[in-house]
């Protein structure tokens, strides 16, 4: 699991192949794994994939489902079907183990390649974002980048006290 000395920092233009692998460095492969092998691949927002230390998504996961879980014993959920099955439709279509191939290769799955948008010969951004690595459709990153850049500071204050 990822610490605060561990933080997963840094930015990488890279290029998916013909069978969509891309290579991570070493730098961002640190904070993932122990072994840099096993993660977790989530589909976060339209033309942005993350990566995840498999042990930090899944008690993030269990946490979440746990606490749905919780208020639908308690009867505090009724009503709220459509909330619920689209809570489970994007579970069951959110992530998936994946494996780092040798020299730290990632292999993106399909389902994920169509919502990232990128093809074959295609570049990414991979950026650490502190806890996991995502992995940018390099519009979608500039995009990102020009809304949320004007609130550094104030996110870093904020973050800080």
């Amino acid at each position: 699991m990822v610490s605060a000395d561990q933080f997963i920092l840094g930015e990488y233009r890279r290029t998916f192949d013909e069978r969509y692998r891309l290579a991570l460095p070493a730098e961002l492969i640190q904070g993932l794994s122990q072994d840099g092998s096993e993660c977790v691949l989530a589909k976060e927002r339209a033309g942005c994939l993350s990566l995840w230390h498999r042990e930090t998504w899944r008690l993030r996961l269990e946490q979440g489902v746990n606490l749905v879980r919780a208020k639908l014993d308690a009867g505090r959920l009724t009503g709220r079907t459509e909330e619920i099955q689209q809570l489970g439709r994007l579970l069951s279509t959110r992530h998936r183990d994946v494996k780092l191939m040798e020299r730290g290769r990632l292999l993106v799955p399909e389902g994920f390649r169509e919502f990232l948008g990128v093809e074959p010969g295609g570049e990414v951004m991979l950026v650490g974002a502190a806890i996991c690595v995502e992995i940018w459709q390099p519009t979608a990153w500039l995009t990102c980048l020009q809304e949320q850049m004007p609130a550094f500071h104030r996110t870093l204050e904020e973050l800080a006290n």
